[in-house]
């Protein structure tokens, strides 16, 4: 399914789902008050996209997540799932690495690759097996913020050791 959306909206906005992807390729694609509006965008469709699953599963539209998702193992996941993600798209931007990994992740990781805070904060409003309590949400948060920062300087690394080598 990612593979198919990225492989549509490609074309028509960059295929950026993500806030940290958004903000990881920023300087080259998106600035200022577009990569805001992308990035309310990401928040908005992603509690959207809770709202018709739910619906759709004859659930109540929103009801709030009691699926614990704490510790030290959920976090360290998080930083791992988040880091590749955005290395891939900072290295690469394939749609077809990009879904591969989140389909790998899903499986390698302890958390199921949450790797977007947009998804994060929508996954609270759900108490299906998807779902975060709210409270366990800002330290998904900080780990996705830490392993896409890392990311980030990391490719950059790579790139400028890359160019140093030629």
């Amino acid at each position: 399914m990612l593979l198919a959306l990225i492989l549509t909206f490609a074309t028509v906005s960059g295929a950026h789902f993500n806030p940290l992807v958004t903000l990881a390729t920023g300087r080259n694609q998106l600035r200022g008050s577009r990569a805001l509006g992308y990035i309310l965008a990401q928040f908005a469709d992603g509690i959207a996209g809770v709202a018709v699953a739910n619906l759709m599963f004859d659930l109540p539209i929103f009801f709030m997540s009691q699926h614990s998702r704490a510790g030290f193992s959920q976090l360290l996941a998080e930083v791992v799932a988040t880091f590749g993600l955005v290395t891939i798209v900072r290295m690469s931007a394939s749609p077809f690495a990009v879904a591969a990994y989140i389909v790998g992740a899903y499986w390698f990781t302890s958390s199921t690759s949450f790797a977007n805070p947009a998804v994060t904060l929508a996954r609270t409003l759900t108490d299906t097996f998807s779902g975060i309590r709210p409270a366990d949400a800002p330290g998904f948060l900080a780990a996705q913020t830490t392993g896409g920062l890392a990311a980030m300087f990391f490719a950059r690394w790579l790139t400028l050791k890359t160019r140093e080598d030629s």
